[in-house]
């Protein structure tokens, strides 16, 4: 199982792994849980994707550069102009330039939590952390509103889970793949795929001896709800791993190669194109995580030659791709971080935790791409005017999703807790 150590030594475990999950959790224990929610009928959009950039990532270097201010603070990257007049982006982003009439840019988000764990849990559920209490992330909330095919599962995380289902219960978190595609190689996702040499013609004769047993003891306890909730989840477990429509969403090398090679030929170019076809199976929602961004040295390398070019062109073609398939206005996606970087370069030309000032991108769904929302001041040190909180970002994004962000849920012990408190949407982005 991955762990990666960030710099403050918090290391950042998976939840789960998928099919037979980490821990002995397997998938008809899983799908045993996974059920319940409710249909929004006002959704604009039917499903979401986030993809989270594990670290904090520099808005100074990226999508909120400041060419005019000093040269400790403004850095090696240059801006460049996108398809929408007036709006400058950096210059290693050059496709996201080509297309950001599809998304909006969030400037001068802020909060004041620089640590990793706090700012990722801030960042994934629109409410501040609390010790007493776990909220839930975007893809447990989604599980519980809305329902999905039978054969697949609502939420899907790749690699990892980024956030737990909190106090909704294990029951609503996404089904993680445990690694990312390769390029024009087949990739198979534990628990749908039958290897060893089982075939589908096996799982239906275990799957018939399942129902002659369960015929034989339905009499020993009719009033057991675990037992009788038994029969519904196997059979949906039943259904994903003879589901050809399971096995071929996950399956990217079946995807055209000329469309798979615009994704870029790396695990998070292949994990955004995943994440399409995860959607317009039917998925819910995909949580697509790339680590790496926490660069408190060597930020201008690490950004030029690695993450900066697979950041563009997934997420890029994943806008582009959702775009040309009739797919983005029925799908709200989110990019970002749990953190921007120090505007001030440090002495190892790297840049450190800094919450105060961050972007966020904020597109599809029937949010309104194309415009900028919110300033930084002129060093990117904190909010011009008026601050963008993660708050409102998540009330923002629910919205889009049809999901009322005061909703009510009760945890295990009755406490009623709001989706998200304190948020507020950003009329801009409806408007």
């Amino acid at each position: 199982m991955a762990t990666h150590r960030f710099c403050d030594g918090v290391r950042r475990r998976d939840f789960l792994q998928v099919g037979a999950i980490a821990g002995g959790l397997s998938l008809a224990s899983y799908l045993k849980m996974a059920h319940a929610g409710e249909v929004a009928p006002s959704a604009k959009a039917k499903a979401g994707i986030l993809i989270y950039l594990t670290g904090g990532p520099s808005h100074l270097d990226t999508f909120d550069l400041k060419p005019d201010a000093p040269a400790e603070y403004r850095g090696e990257f240059n801006p460049i102009e996108t398809n929408v007049p007036g709006i400058r982006i950096g210059e290693h982003l050059p496709q996201m330039a080509r297309c950001a009439d599809k998304y909006a840019v969030l400037r001068g988000v802020s909060h004041t939590l620089a640590a990793h764990e706090l700012g990722r849990m801030y960042m994934n559920t629109g409410n501040r952390p609390l010790p007493s209490l776990t909220y839930p992330g975007y893809g447990s909330v989604v599980s519980m509103e809305m329902e999905s095919a039978p054969d697949l599962p609502k939420a899907v995380s790749i690699p990892n889970s980024i956030h737990p289902a909190g106090y909704l219960g294990i029951a609503h978190s996404p089904l993680a793949t445990g690694a990312t595609p390769t390029f024009g190689r087949p990739f198979q996702v534990r628990g749908t795929a039958l290897g060893r040499g089982l075939t589908v013609t096996d799982v239906e004769r275990r799957q018939q001896l399942l129902s002659d047993l369960d015929t034989t003891f339905r009499g020993v306890d009719n009033d057991s709800e675990v037992l009788n909730g038994l029969d519904r989840f196997s059979e949906q477990a039943h259904n994903i791993i003879s589901s050809s429509n399971a096995r071929q969403a996950f399956d990217v090398s079946q995807e055209n190669p000329a469309v798979a090679k615009r994704f870029g030929e790396n695990g998070f170019g292949q994990s955004c194109l995943l994440a399409v076809r995860l959607i317009e199976s039917g998925v819910r929602f995909v949580t697509v995580g790339i680590g790496g961004w926490d660069t408190h040295q060597d930020n201008f390398s690490k950004l030029k030659t690695d993450l900066l070019p697979q950041l563009d062109t997934g997420v890029a073609a994943l806008f582009s791709t959702l775009a040309e398939r009739g797919l983005l206005e029925s799908t709200s996606v989110m990019v970002t971080g749990e953190f921007g970087r120090t505007p001030k370069i440090n002495a190892r030309g790297g840049r450190d935790h800094w919450p105060r000032a961050m972007f966020v991108l904020l597109g599809g769904g029937g949010m309104k791409g194309g415009q900028v929302i919110g300033a930084s001041d002129d060093k990117g040190m904190g909010p011009a005017s008026q601050a963008i909180t993660p708050d409102n970002v998540a009330a923002s994004f629910y919205k889009s999703l049809g999901i009322d962000h005061h909703k009510e849920y009760h945890t295990n012990i009755g406490r009623p807790v709001m989706i998200v408190r304190n948020g507020h949407v950003i009329p801009e982005l409806f408007s």
